[in-house]
């Protein structure tokens, strides 16, 4: 792909880009089950499937709702919706039956794809009762009372299940659709059309439809994989769910557009995440900070061999200094970068580079991307804050999304009239524009008047011997509004009371930001894409300490 700043391009006609140009080399391996295709074998695939969707009927601007894990058929369903004009919607693997009715209905989705099953949840049977028309129509002909936008159903594998679509049904089924019809499709398509409409996790409140166009993920991509020095000699360990902006555009978009091999693990498994590193002589793997911790301590960790590795990405929660610095020196991974942003920044404002100094790339989040302007606001005035003075991170320009499906009210509260949208995350910005995650403004622990923010005290806390990790969350107070409750996991072996923890904090941080409690815990509440559910936390903090 061009270095042009900003290219006008849909994600088919980079697919078609790279395939051209590296046909005979490796586009998506999966160790686990010998599955490796080239670049010419995985466009032939995107095209059967695109095809096969004209097929049924798919019109430009319907939604597909992909409801699977890493499976190999995802990233070609990817492409394939791309390429028909449709807007592929990713369904968080962890939903469960009401979730489901809620995305179907929220978003008026006409199709959905779906896997067999996850941990346990049974999906098939979910389609069922939720659809219970779907086991006596004809497919394609679908009418539920439910759901009345609904109008196919399939199945992401070779088995029948009634009234839905097989893949080789739907590969046979695009035999009849001409290349004249295909291409005229393709060529009817704007990079300013949405692509994908990505679900927020649903921490707080109920999940919103974000709105993303080929133009803005395609071109975020590109810079995300520029700013590691990919190229189509790299091959991208990608453990993260795809149902994430992580995993499809900061993994999947980033290798696309630098013809870079894509070693794809269905689920994370640290042993699969290091087998596939070693076997396929890996040189860049993402991962949230708790994915990492759980390779850096596993068992076997020092069975593997990690020199292929150069860089990569850790993002999706703040990222503990010490789990850097390790990662960069057990690991092999001087290069590795560190992402921000939000979905509905398609999804990253600000990267550091890979020729960052090590403090750059573990103290800061980096700075803006290409034709991306970042800001820091206060969030009371909503003046812009000078450098090194805490506010509101926000950012504007051609990765913003179309906004919020059926949301207008939400989507006038995120971007503001000047086009900024307004992270809720707190930070500060030093004079060459790089940036500094301090807190979130929700996140914020106000005790007695003294504004506290989590991440400082976390921070210290990792320092502390014996600490694998560690949260801090608001504790209801009645004397002081809130007290600091802190949440620690402790590495095997380490002997440490909730004395200890606060003994440690003594004479080194203000006696204000000394956790008032201390709970041991061996795992924190996670979304599907590994990210910290703080909110639960508080929850949990309520529970415990319920007279503070």
């Amino acid at each position: 792909m061009s270095t042009e700043a900003i290219r006008h391009i849909t994600l088919g006609r980079i697919l078609n880009e790279t395939v051209s140009r590296y046909p005979d080399e490796d586009a998506v391996i999966y160790v686990d089950r010998e599955f490796r295709l080239t670049w010419k074998e995985f466009g032939g695939l995107v095209d059967d499937l695109a095809k096969g969707l004209m097929a049924l009927g798919i019109q430009r601007g319907e939604k597909l709702v992909l409801w699977a894990t890493n499976l190999p058929y995802w990233v070609a369903f990817q492409f394939a919706t791309a390429k028909i004009g449709a807007v592929l919607l990713p369904l968080n693997t962890s939903y469960k039956s009401a979730e489901l009715e809620y995305a179907l209905q929220q978003s008026e989705a006409e199709n959905i794809f779906v896997m067999d099953r996850y941990y346990d949840t049974d999906y098939i049977l979910t389609m069922y009762e939720k659809v219970p028309e779907l086991r006596n129509s004809e497919r394609g002909k679908l009418k539920s009372a439910k759901f009345p936008h609904l109008k196919r159903v399939g199945y992401l594998g070779a088995e029948k299940h009634r009234g839905m679509y097989s893949i080789p049904e739907l590969t046979a089924l695009g035999q009849s659709i001409s290349e004249e019809d295909y291409t005229a499709r393709q060529e009817s398509l704007d990079p300013d059309d949405v692509v994908n409409m990505q679900y927020t996790s649903g921490t707080t409140g109920f999940p919103k439809g974000v709105m993303l166009t080929h133009k803005s993920i395609g071109n975020n991509g590109f810079w995300i994989g520029e700013n590691q020095k990919f190229t189509h000699d790299d091959r991208l360990c990608l453990p993260v769910p795809l149902f994430h902006c992580f995993g499809c555009v900061l993994g999947v978009l980033a290798a696309v557009t630098h013809g870079t091999t894509m070693v794809i693990v269905e689920k994370f498994d640290p042993i699969m995440v290091m087998k596939s590193i070693e076997q396929e002589r890996c040189t860049a793997v993402y991962g949230v900070p708790t994915m990492f911790i759980a390779i850096l301590h596993h068992i076997l960790f020092d069975k593997f061999d990690f020199s292929s590795l150069r860089t990569g990405i850790m993002a999706g929660s703040p990222c503990p200094v010490s789990v850097m610095r390790e990662v960069m020196d057990k690991m092999y991974m001087k290069d590795i970068t560190i992402c921000y942003g939000l979905t509905e920044s398609s999804p990253v404002m600000t990267q550091t580079r890979v020729d960052d100094s090590v403090e750059r790339r573990t103290q800061t989040v980096g700075r803006a991307m290409p034709e991306v302007e970042v800001g820091v606001f206060d969030p009371e005035t909503g003046e812009k804050c000078p450098n090194g003075t805490q506010g509101e991170i926000c950012c504007r320009g051609y990765l913003l999304m179309k906004g919020y499906y059926k949301m207008p009210e939400a989507t006038a509260n995120a971007v503001d009239t000047e086009g900024w949208l307004h992270s809720g995350d707190l930070g500060v910005m030093d004079d060459e524009g790089y940036v500094s995650i301090t807190g979130r403004l929700k996140d914020m622990i106000i005790r007695g008047g003294e504004n506290i923010y989590p991440r400082e005290i976390e921070e210290f806390l990792y320092t502390m011997e014996g600490v694998k990790d560690v949260q801090v969350a608001g504790v209801p107070s009645v004397k002081y509004g809130e007290e600091l409750g802190a949440f620690v996991i402790v590495h095997k072996g380490a002997d440490l009371t909730p004395e200890d923890v606060q003994d440690y904090c003594r004479g080194k941080i203000a006696w204000h930001k000394i956790p008032k409690y201390v709970a041991f815990v061996e795992e924190y509440p996670l979304t599907a894409s590994g990210k910290i559910q703080k909110y639960k936390l508080r929850e949990e903090a309520s529970r415990l300490w319920p007279n503070a």
